[in-house]
């Protein structure tokens, strides 16, 4: 399934019956599950199950079928059909097109939440009914979804890929690194600071690979490869916990899935590099 974002905040007429709601409350997305697979509730499925919501907005369209975002208006558990579920946990049990029309209604309705409120004037702001936008009927201000630019790289040293460990990760989960870009600095730049800061190591031959919109909560994910130019792996311990060399036979157990950039960009390194 395909998922095609809305261009305007502008629904087709009516809401069909199979329309699916992506609901969501604190981070987690109401599924029902069925055989071990979560699924996102249509219309009428909804009806009836006195849940109340709040934020409603169109999104977009998977496969021709309309895709609305709303948000749970209390903490009552959502009935014996549906259960909440962290998204970043449902990463590899949807559909990517699912997941993604899941990851911009997250991204939407956190916006929406922290902008109800002019940051110029302080008074309350309306939505624009011919784009995706809030206005403020004060001042005028206008205020867009906010995306934070990433960057993301495989950093390669012969035949080995660095990966390292967050301090704050609950599991033994190794990915590559990763950081915001800072105001007035290149893409390229933040690549080499990030490196240099978080492990010690300067980079070569900086390459762009893709990019990747990743909702928790609004970051775009650029990513590149680079390849290792000196220096001995010294960590930030306040970011990580470890950093090594691997090779494809010996990745960690625990890396990002395929479906992310991060994933991506290992599996890059598996087929390139032997």
């Amino acid at each position: 399934m395909k998922f095609k974002p809305g261009t305007q905040n502008q629904p087709p007429e009516g809401v069909d019956r199979t329309s699916l709601w992506f609901i969501l409350k604190n981070g987690r997305l109401l599924i029902k599950t069925d055989d071990d697979r979560a699924l996102i509730p249509e219309s009428d499925e909804l009806e009836g199950n006195g849940l109340s919501l709040v934020r409603r907005q169109y999104i977009g369209s998977l496969d021709e079928r309309s895709c609305y975002a709303a948000e749970l208006a209390s903490d009552d558990p959502p009935g014996e059909k549906f259960e909440l579920k962290r998204l970043r946990s449902l990463v590899t049990l949807l559909d990517e097109g699912v997941f993604w029309a899941a990851g911009r209604a997250n991204q939407l309705l956190f916006w929406h939440r922290t902008h109800l409120y002019c940051g110029a004037c302080g008074r309350q702001t309306e939505e624009k009914s011919d784009e995706q936008a809030r206005i403020c009927p004060a001042c005028g201000l206008i205020n867009y979804p906010r995306v934070s630019p990433a960057v993301i790289m495989a950093v390669c040293k012969a035949d080995h890929i660095l990966l390292a460990r967050n301090k704050r990760a609950w599991t033994p989960f190794y990915s590559v690194l990763a950081g915001f870009v800072e105001p007035s600095e290149t893409l390229e730049q933040c690549v080499e600071r990030e490196v240099r800061e978080e492990v010690g190591l300067t980079v070569r031959n900086i390459r762009y690979f893709g990019s990747q919109p990743w909702p928790f909560p609004n970051s775009l994910m650029i990513g590149f490869t680079a390849e290792y130019a000196g220096g001995e792996i010294r960590i930030d311990p306040r970011e990580l916990a470890e950093a090594a060399w691997f090779d494809k036979s010996g990745l960690p157990r625990h890396i990002p899935p395929p479906v992310s950039i991060a994933g991506q960009l290992i599996e890059w390194f598996v087929k390139n590099h032997s």
